[in-house]
């Protein structure tokens, strides 16, 4: 209904336009159509007379009403009135609620989908964590914020890649190493000859003794097989790599996460694209030598100080890898590149930004497009939880999921802004009660599915047809506000896509079943009144499917029965 009512307001504009009423050559402004603070006012309103007032020179309550004499005319407006200094407030027409109730219950499944991107690719990169240890509770926060921004983007249209990029070379890499050897050499963390940096959790143990047993990985359609040596430190690298990723994988799994590409930092280095980067860079002037060092002159692209590339020892910083692995993104054609991380990637982002746009290939600024995370606290019984014996240092993903469950981590950790700090309390996420958000959304699932199977034990029956050809009680407060909240899913998945906010599904789907509550708790639905039933039984089963369709865009499950 807003997109409909923004086309009529840009063509009252256009009418003014022609008439000569506001400058021939005015752009349309950036009006918007929302909801009114008080359901007095109407169900919507917009601004476009105040921002088209001074141009035209003229009362902005004047210019409102010569928009409401230029709008189209249209069978989806009932009353349109002016308020204020010249807001202009829109009562929907009642048969026109019914038509989009009964749109959204024909698309089922489909609504709230859009082709807003459609014939365009996008890459969402997530999780991306290093294969030295299992994943931990921030692993697990980027990946269901990279996996619902694929699913949110995925209903926008867009042709969606999700990528993992694996840090699979490099001093941590090599950490690893030598702390599987140890294990495998006898040693324990609390030797006084365990390596400095080396890996101290129980998870180390499990790959050298699987290397020992000449144990075989199967990961990403490869075979590596533990060949028993201890002193072939290159043999464990490769083995405990592929252990670890293997084990990574299962996690992701069991989170219900997966992924299309899965790119490995060694390639960019096997296939020279970090020498061919660099070449570029020289090659396009965006270069100097200084101390023995290679830099980027960053600072011509917005970073606040030029960049070391190459060390004087010939190796290369962290982020030249990474301008060279999102190169590769840009060839493979993503017109849109999401790269969710840590906020404490934070520093790294200009200076990838500024080495790409020094290649002037074409890439756009602001591109890739970062989605940073903060940290996340876990709590039970009212005191924080950090040590997994598993891992030694940090609690896992997996502890997590055992703990609380798929649907209650997936919903904790995707139900507030990325960027805000996030406290995980596990006695909430186990509770079934309608204090714990993901059981109370469930649980309005359920009880609208509970409804349909109650109609047959009762003999009665259900006509979305004949509910929806019924009139809408639309002086029913509980009614109107859920009638209005059910058709705005379409704009809140729009939204979430183009902000790459899918938080904001979560908020939405929890204030829809509160909404339905109120609705519920006024109201019987299984009445002998045929009429009565099926019109209320429409607005059920719109909650239904909406509910069951945002909870997909989440990864989590839409119960029939709790």
């Amino acid at each position: 209904m807003k997109a409909t009512l923004y086309a009529l307001v840009a063509q009252a504009i256009d009418a003014l336009r022609a008439a000569g009423t506001v400058p021939a050559d005015l752009s349309t402004p950036d009006f918007v159509i929302e909801r009114p603070k008080s359901r007095a006012q109407g169900d919507f309103s917009t601004n476009a007379a105040m921002l088209l007032a001074k141009p035209a020179r003229s009362n902005p309550r004047e210019i409102a009403q010569k928009l409401i004499d230029a709008l189209p005319a249209s069978a989806d407006l009932g009353r349109v009135e002016i308020a204020g200094p010249g807001f202009i407030n829109f009562h929907v027409d009642e048969a026109a609620w019914r038509r989009q109730l009964g749109e959204a219950l024909a698309q089922g499944a489909q609504y709230g989908r859009n082709a807003s991107g459609a014939g365009r690719r996008a890459g969402v990169e997530y999780v991306s964590a290093n294969p030295t240890g299992p994943l931990h509770v921030g692993h697990g926060r980027a990946a269901v914020i990279g996996d619902c921004i694929a699913r949110v983007l995925d209903a926008n249209g867009w042709n969606v890649a999700r990528e993992f990029y694996y840090n699979d070379a490099g001093v941590q890499i090599n950490n690893l190493a030598i702390s599987v050897q140890a294990r495998a050499q006898g040693r324990t963390p609390g030797d006084t000859d365990w390596p400095e940096d080396g890996y101290r959790g129980d998870y180390i143990a499990d790959v050298a003794r699987a290397y020992l047993d000449g144990a075989t990985v199967e990961v990403d359609g490869h075979s590596i097989a533990g060949a028993g040596d201890v002193d072939d430190l290159d043999a464990i690298r490769r083995f405990a790599v592929a252990y670890l990723r293997r084990e990574q994988n299962a996690d992701l799994a069991a989170y219900g996460v997966g992924f299309d590409v899965y790119f490995l930092e060694s390639s960019l280095y096997e296939q020279a694209k970090v020498e061919e980067t660099v070449r570029e860079l020289i090659a396009h002037g965006h270069t100097y030598e200084e101390g023995g060092a290679l830099w980027l002159r960053s600072t011509d692209f917005g970073d606040d100080k030029d960049r070391v590339m190459r060390k004087s020892d010939g190796t290369y910083t962290y982020f030249v890898p990474d301008v060279a692995y999102h190169l590769s993104k840009w060839q493979r054609g993503y017109e849109r590149a999401i790269t969710e991380l840590g906020a404490d990637h934070h520093g790294s982002l200009a200076r990838v930004r500024a080495g790409l746009q020094a290649l002037d290939v074409g890439i756009p600024q602001g591109w890739p497009e970062y989605v940073l995370h903060q940290m996340v606290t876990v709590m039970r019984g009212g005191e924080e939880v950090k040590l997994s014996k598993r891992a030694g240092s940090y609690l896992t993903l997996r502890d997590l999921i055992d703990e609380a469950g798929r649907d209650a981590v997936r919903w904790f950790l995707i139900a507030r802004k990325p960027d805000s700090q996030l406290t995980f309390d596990i006695d909430l996420a186990r509770s079934q009660s309608m204090d714990n958000p993901v059981y109370y959304v469930q649980v309005s699932h359920a009880r609208m599915c509970g409804l349909m199977r109650q109609l047959a034990e009762r003999g009665l029956s259900y006509d979305a047809a004949h509910g929806l050809a019924q009139p809408l009680d639309l002086n029913d407060a509980a009614a109107h506000e859920l009638i209005v909240t059910l058709l705005r899913y379409p704009d809140v998945v729009a939204v979430a896509g183009r902000d790459l906010e899918p938080h904001q599904i979560a908020g939405y789907l929890l204030e829809l079943a509160q909404t339905f509550q109120t609705y519920y708790n006024d109201h019987q639905f299984l009445v002998d009144d045929d009429a009565q039933r099926h019109a209320r039984l429409v607005l059920a089963a719109a909650t239904r499917q909406v509910l069951a369709n945002g909870l997909e865009l989440l990864g989590v499950n839409a119960p029939e029965v709790m």
